[in-house]
């Protein structure tokens, strides 16, 4: 006869968000200042969670940093202003744990981290392929594995980046568009997509985008305010890549009448009739109209 216990495993080390998980809660209750976007708590309350004190409450909460106030202040305002914040000294100077800490009050997470070693790879910084997927989709959204800096910038979140220094400066390379333009690029995921009949297209990110009567430069501007809801600052640019043939049909008094393909910019209706192999000795010049679609695909006869 045997029987069957649960074993509970020990865990070394709990991350800042759930070892101070009361805290965090009392103040976020507490907190009643404007927070910037994304964030879980005023920057004040950061910096309260950061070096303690008590609250209205009489909730005490516990320093986790015992130094110069003004330091955490303008690191917690570095953030606050959308930059990034480099924490940089001596080893043993609590770099890592304010990081995490910080972290942890103002998103709610430190677990979004790169460890940086001699042998961190641009993947690391950016993302890599799930090579199962692309072999068998291509390139896809599905097929993408993010790294922590995209989970980050696509959640709103920090990322946390330790030892920047010992990456290779080739890798380093990775962060400049990401700190710079606040975007991730994905060159593989360019769409390539078709108009239907209805003037429509759809993308990965937005459905039903209107191009009949639109210029490139419309279009792109059209896709830069539809991708704001999902991407921060997107950069789209629209190319057209080839132009679906239409087809004239000329018919009447002509020399050889009949349908004509024609790829481009619209035949003028001299075009259309010198196709046709020009007007027969026996046709009006005068009696010429040409018929077109109108509104709500009414035809219209044009004279």
């Amino acid at each position: 006869m045997t029987s069957t216990h649960a074993v509970k495993t020990a865990q070394l080390r709990q991350a800042a968000e759930d070892a101070f998980a009361e805290e965090i809660a009392a103040l976020r209750e507490s907190d009643d200042r404007p927070r910037p976007p994304n964030w879980q708590m005023s920057p004040q309350a950061v910096v309260t969670y950061l070096l303690g004190g008590r609250l209205a409450s009489g909730f005490e909460v516990s320093p986790k940093y015992i130094g110069d106030r003004r330091l955490m202040e303008v690191a917690v305002a570095t953030l606050a202003t959308d930059r990034a914040l480099l924490l940089l000294g001596v080893p043993g100077t609590a770099k890592s744990w304010v990081s995490e800490h910080l972290a942890a009050a103002i998103c709610g997470t430190s677990r979004l981290i790169v460890q940086g070693t001699a042998g961190t790879s641009e993947e690391a910084i950016r993302y890599g392929w799930n090579y199962a997927l692309l072999l068998a989709k291509g390139p896809s959204r599905e097929a993408v594995v993010a790294s922590p800096i995209m989970r980050a910038m696509n959640e709103g979140r920090i990322a946390r980046v330790e030892e920047l220094t010992r990456i290779p400066s080739e890798t380093q390379d990775s962060f400049i568009t990401v700190l710079s333009e606040k975007t991730l690029p994905i060159p593989e995921l360019n769409e390539e997509v078709t108009v239907r009949p209805d003037g429509l297209f759809s993308t990965a990110l937005a459905e039903d985008v209107a191009a009949y009567g639109r210029t490139a430069a419309d279009i792109s501007a059209d896709l830069r305010t539809r991708y704001k809801d999902v991407l921060r600052a997107p950069r789209v640019t629209v190319v057209v890549h080839s132009f679906a043939p239409n087809r004239i049909y000329v018919a009447g008094e002509v020399n050889s009448p009949g349908e004509f393909v024609t790829v481009g910019p619209n035949l003028t209706v001299v075009q259309a009739i010198a196709r046709a192999g020009g007007v027969r000795l026996a046709g009006a010049r005068s009696s010429i109209f040409v018929i077109r679609r109108g509104p709500g695909d009414v035809p219209q006869a044009l004279r």
